[in-house]
C-alpha cells in the first residue's frame, strides 16, 4: 500500500510520462492485460486513458486493471490514469520509494 507521500512521488514522475496504452470498446482483454504486466515490468510506472467508446469510467478500468496486474492506482484524473507496481525483476526497478 502506498503512503500519501510516496502517491505524490509517483504523481510527480507520471506528469512528464505520455498516455500509452487506452482502454476501448473491447474493454479489458487479456491481450491489453498482458500487455500492461510487462510493461509495467520494464516501467513499473504507466499512464493509460479511457477512450469515450469505452463502457468503463477512468476509475473502473483503473482498478480492474490494477486488481488483474496486482499494481496500484496512483491516480485517476479525468479519461487518464496512473499505475504503479514494483518491478518483480530487482535489476529492472527504476523508481525508489522511501
Amino acid at each position: 500500500m502506498l503512503t500519501s507521500k510516496q502517491r505524490a512521488h509517483l504523481r510527480s514522475i507520471a506528469q512528464g510520462y505520455d498516455t500509452i496504452f487506452f482502454v476501448g470498446k473491447n474493454g479489458i482483454g487479456e491481450e491489453l492485460v498482458k500487455q500492461l504486466d510487462d510493461v509495467l515490468n520494464a516501467r513499473e510506472l504507466i499512464k493509460a486513458g479511457v477512450q469515450e467508446s469505452c463502457d468503463y469510467t477512468a476509475r473502473e478500468a483503473a482498478d480492474e486493471i490494477a486488481r488483474l496486474t496486482g499494481s496500484e492506482v496512483v491516480q485517476v484524473i479525468g479519461r487518464k490514469f496512473v499505475l504503479w507496481r514494483r518491478s518483480k525483476d530487482p535489476k529492472k526497478r527504476v523508481i525508489e520509494l522511501d
